[in-house]
């Protein structure tokens, strides 16, 4: 199974969705990849689009492997496993965090551009990214939004590892995930348009998704 593009998987995912219609639900997508993913589930539930920033602490020397991620509001969670048998030392553990952090705080600022986040006490809060490998990031952007006061939270992946899918049912209330491989390898390898995005493209489907409600 594969996709054509981020915005292509976001089509397909709102099809294991429907039963969220009618629950007043909120969208955050995972910057960045995650914004063009959720900006299809929020048109099709009808639902406020938002972020919320999360960044990958990866190991130094193969910075795709998440030894853990951090979240606004100063959460945190840490891969024991990956720490250990990476041997990655406490102090290069918190030289990646400081980096990350800096970064996140960049993000916020430039991804929002001053608008007010969306409101997540007593809600539904529908967590997207455009895939998950070990689940770190959307692992602590659960504890961020639960944090938040959202009642309910519901992680959407077009595609993911069947470790990542276990490991969110136990911080998730749901998971919802169409293609789950038996070998990942890695979420890229699941589309076809598997770009970097920039800033701007982020910035303009947020904008666009603010002025359809308004």
């Amino acid at each position: 199974m594969h996709y054509a593009t981020r915005a292509r998987a976001g089509r397909a995912l709102t099809e294991s969705l429907g039963h969220l219609h009618g629950s007043d639900p909120v969208v955050l997508g995972l910057p960045r990849g995650g914004v063009p993913v959720a900006f299809e589930i929020a048109q099709a539930l009808a639902a406020p689009l938002d972020v919320l920033l999360v960044r990958k602490l990866g190991v130094p020397w193969q910075p795709e492997l998440a030894m853990g991620a951090i979240a606004e509001g100063d959460f945190e969670v840490i891969n024991d496993d990956v720490v250990r048998l990476s041997r990655v030392t406490p102090q290069a553990v918190n030289a990646v965090r400081v980096d990350e952090r800096r970064e996140l705080e960049r993000r916020a600022e430039v991804l929002r551009g001053g608008h007010p986040r969306v409101p997540l006490r007593g809600r539904t809060v529908v967590l997207v990214d455009d895939g998950m490998a070990t689940g770190a990031t959307a692992a602590v952007a659960c504890v961020a939004a639960r944090a938040e006061g959202a009642e309910r939270i519901v992680v959407a992946v077009p595609v993911a590892s069947s470790e990542a899918v276990a490991r969110l049912r136990v911080t998730a209330d749901e998971v919802v995930c169409p293609f789950v491989p038996a070998d990942l390898g890695g979420v890229g390898g699941a589309y076809v348009d598997f770009h970097q995005l920039d800033d701007r493209e982020v910035t303009d489907l947020l904008s666009r998704a603010r002025h359809q409600r308004t």
